[in-house]
């Protein structure tokens, strides 16, 4: 999971007081470790940092960011499956990981995020957007709909990677206007965003701050998958307000513990998040990312969003008919 993000967003979005005035009220006295599947520099690395350095104090003395790269995020959630359940190991992972991914490769997945993981709390949020080329004939989704029935044949369509949730959210969208439409994964955004910048593609699906630098320029922006409108790009609408409320799903990062954590740990490290994501230096860093500060109500509310996320993707992926490459 990386992100076409600028440099300069990435540094910015680093460049984050410490502690900002939180209370230093540490719910653990040994130093922490939050695991992330992705490589530095990515978008899953960048906010775990941010968070990281926000920790420091509140829940344990020191909190780093350990990667465990490999295995598209699987071995960080192992990793984390396996840990002490003492608080000074958790995972901090995108919601595919644990909503998607056990229907995607079921014989890969290894765990269960509800059974040998406690879900703390969601850190942040973003939504997906469609995209076409700047000089596609269709300005809008309604357009590109009209588009799509009047081509011969199926409509290719591209996203970051086989198996992800922009490509199912694309064959949702193909299926519900019924329109067959043709998958075309990539090996991350960048190479997809410039294809379709450069008129190879007619259509890109892909997490919003992949595309957006780009729209207005070389590519445009049809809808967006939040339930409102981005407030930096008010001429794109959402696809509920558009007729596709089923359409209307986004990505978060997520922080979990080993099951059998303390129960006073986890709702420590809840507290936590919960402080921190409202600070104002916080809020700003992740809109420089175009990435919500959204936490879950509680420990509970996460676990239940997970559950219900996961069994709405399951249906979804059968009925695409994807099978993952041996």
């Amino acid at each position: 999971m990386t992100l076409m993000l600028k440099r300069r967003a990435l540094l910015g979005a680093l460049a984050v007081p410490a502690l900002g005035g939180l209370a230093r009220a540490e719910t653990i006295n040994r130093p922490a470790r939050v695991i992330v599947g992705f490589p530095p520099g990515g978008s899953s690395d960048v906010v775990a940092r941010l968070y990281a350095e926000k920790l420091r104090g509140i829940y344990a003395p020191n909190v780093i960011v350990d990667g465990r790269v490999g295995a598209a995020g699987r071995i960080a959630v192992e990793a984390v499956k396996a840990g002490e359940a003492d608080g000074t190991i958790f995972l901090q992972t995108p919601a595919s990981m644990l909503t998607l991914q056990p229907h995607v490769f079921p014989r890969e997945v290894r765990y269960d995020a509800l059974t040998d993981l406690i879900p703390v709390s969601t850190v942040c949020s973003f939504p997906f957007a469609l995209a076409v080329p700047a000089n596609h004939p269709a300005k809008t989704l309604p357009e590109l709909i009209a588009w799509m029935r009047a081509q011969r044949g199926e409509v290719p369509f591209a996203s970051p990677a086989a198996g992800s949730a922009p490509h199912f959210l694309g064959v949702m969208f193909g299926k519900k206007i019924g329109v067959p439409v043709t998958h075309v994964p990539y090996r991350g955004a960048v190479p997809a965003v410039q294809d379709l910048i450069g008129g190879r593609l007619p259509i890109f699906v892909g997490v919003l701050g992949d595309v957006s630098p780009q729209h207005g320029t070389g590519a445009r922006m049809l809808a967006v998958s939040s339930p409102q409108r981005n407030p930096r790009y008010p001429d794109v609408p959402t696809f509920a307000e558009l007729g596709h409320p089923d359409l209307g799903k986004d990505e978060w990062f997520g922080v979990l513990l080993p099951a059998n954590t303390p129960a006073p740990i986890v709702n420590g490290l809840h507290a936590a998040i919960t402080q921190i994501a409202r600070q104002p230096d916080m809020v700003a860093a992740l809109d420089r990312l175009e990435y919500l500060p959204t936490v879950s109500a509680s420990p509970a509310d996460f676990r239940a969003r997970i559950a219900r996320e996961r069994a709405e993707w399951g249906p979804i992926v059968r009925e695409s008919g994807f099978q993952p490459e041996n």
